[in-house]
């Protein structure tokens, strides 16, 4: 059921379906541009075989002569969706397929491409030997991203509970309850389970476009599982419009 959904998700990035020709006595080589999430298949006549080594690459055979026209989807790691008619072909004239990114980058291409960016202290906060820090702001079309550090130097895996992001009130009362608007991610790139013991982990954060006013904050609340390993990170207005802009993906 939640493959079916995550395909529904998705469907607005699908590509036009792709002619397909298999055979029993060869192997067809799809090659996508970004790593493979989820393939269906139309019926068992068509064999398929991803490949440890590179998660790029799909295989495909006929499992049996003549079979009627068929389908086969894939859903790479960039959001998007590749449709294919399939059909029996006793040689087929392609073999080896390199299939084209979408030349309009969704939110999780950058979002990943920016798992891998140089980056720089903005905010830290250190606990219980693990420190997390913001280490980028970057923005494309109305879009923000946020690159986040989790280092944890201690011997004890630090599994994440909890990763929210909300406007927050500088001034508050112990009287009165917090003010505050939690913000809903677009995307989130990278392991949020899990830091392994001595590892560290980056994970890349997508929302909504926004500025905060003068008496508010942006709070970037991260908690422990079964732990007490907490972490505030404060992001000031100030901060948050010196955020880079991000170059075109194709």
């Amino acid at each position: 059921m939640k493959q079916i959904i995550f395909l529904l998700l998705v469907s607005n990035l699908c590509f036009a379906q792709t002619p397909l020709s298999v055979t029993t006595d060869k192997t067809t080589s799809l090659i996508f541009p970004f790593p493979i999430k989820y393939v269906d298949r139309g019926t068992k006549d068509v064999i398929i075989q991803p490949v440890k080594e590179d998660e790029r690459i799909l295989l495909v055979k006929a499992a049996s002569k003549q079979f009627a026209e068929t389908n086969l989807s894939v859903v790479t790691g960039d959001g998007n969706v590749y449709e294919f008619t399939v059909n029996y072909a006793a040689q087929p004239a392609v073999l080896v397929m390199h299939l084209p990114p979408n030349k309009k980058a969704t939110i999780s291409s950058y979002a990943n491409a920016i798992l891998n960016h140089p980056p720089k202290r903005i905010v830290k906060v250190e606990h219980g030997g693990v420190f997390t820090k913001l280490s980028g702001i970057y923005i494309k079309d109305d879009v923000i991203y946020y690159q986040l550090e989790i280092h944890n130097h201690s011997p004890l895996d630090f599994d994440i509970d909890l990763l929210k992001f909300h406007i927050v009130d500088k001034k508050k009362s112990k009287r009165t309850a917090l003010q505050e608007n939690e913000l809903v991610p677009l995307y989130i790139a990278g392991n949020k389970t899990k830091v392994k013991a001595y590892n560290f982990s980056v994970l890349v954060v997508a929302l909504d476009k926004f500025t905060i006013p003068d008496a508010k904050f942006l709070g970037i609340q991260l908690m422990e599982k079964n732990g007490g390993r907490h972490f505030n990170l404060k992001v000031y207005n100030g901060q948050l419009l010196k955020a880079r802009v991000l170059a075109d993906l194709y």
